[in-house]
């Protein structure tokens, strides 16, 4: 199993001498069912494209002749974009993606508007910073990526749909972007509209924000929606 993290993501970092994953407590409970977990490190804030690249050399590199993908946020994209054109194909048996904005996402939208009237990306990219991501998770975008980027043949495609609780709490940094979106998109999960995050088959939506699906929030138990995620994946024989 491999384990591909979003926008900003790591493998795991330490903070003042504390170990913490991106994915909180799912490795350790995927390994106590026999699996072997892969977490690869792709650029933090690159493109789609220089993303995928680090995704698809790791891959290559593992033991294993097949694996199962399952990507939070970006790396669902990135994972689309190797399976497509870096011959992944190959490598990959199905790949989940958990809110992952497959038709990009007015947050990104906004960023990108603002980046450029006020010239912060030619600053950033002047001090050798990559912006691309900013500009490939626009609407307009993924409309440009879902049209070159097509799904594989023997790949099994599906995908979760986050929303943020009806009834609970959100995460304190998604609660403006959450009530934005709800403006203008309807339900989402603070970060991805729920219409954008479906790609493949649904297998289910849930009721979690962008970050609770990984684990960062003691409202949601995302552990055992992997762990189902992979029953499910096994009883297809996948």
């Amino acid at each position: 199993m491999v384990l591909a993290h979003g926008l900003f993501g790591f493998d795991e970092i330490r903070v003042a001498g504390a170990r913490h994953e991106y994915f909180r407590g799912v490795p350790e409970i995927l390994e106590r069912e026999g699996v072997t977990v892969h977490r690869p490190r792709v650029a933090m804030a690159g493109g789609v494209a220089s993303r995928a690249a680090d995704l698809a050399a790791f891959v290559r590199e593992l033991p294993a002749r097949r694996v199962n993908v399952i990507a939070h946020s970006m790396g669902g994209l990135d994972a689309r974009f190797g399976i497509a054109r870096l011959g992944l194909d190959r490598r990959v048996a199905s790949v989940v993606t958990i809110g992952t904005p497959h038709h990009g996402t007015p947050l990104a939208d906004l960023t990108a508007s603002l980046g450029e009237r006020a010239r912060i990306f030619s600053a950033l990219e002047r001090m050798g910073l990559d912006v691309a991501a900013f500009r490939d998770l626009t609407t307009e975008g993924m409309r440009g990526f879902n049209q070159e980027i097509r799904d594989a043949r023997g790949v099994a495609y599906a995908s979760v749909v986050g929303v943020a609780p009806r009834r609970g709490e959100v995460h304190p940094l998604l609660l403006a972007s959450h009530l934005w979106l709800a403006s203008r998109s309807g339900e989402s999960d603070g970060v991805v509209p729920a219409d954008s995050q479906r790609w493949g088959e649904v297998l289910r939506t849930v009721e979690a924000d962008h970050w609770a699906q990984i684990g960062w929030s003691r409202h949601f138990d995302a552990a055992q929606l992997y762990l189902e995620l992979l029953r499910e994946l096994r009883g297809r024989g996948l």
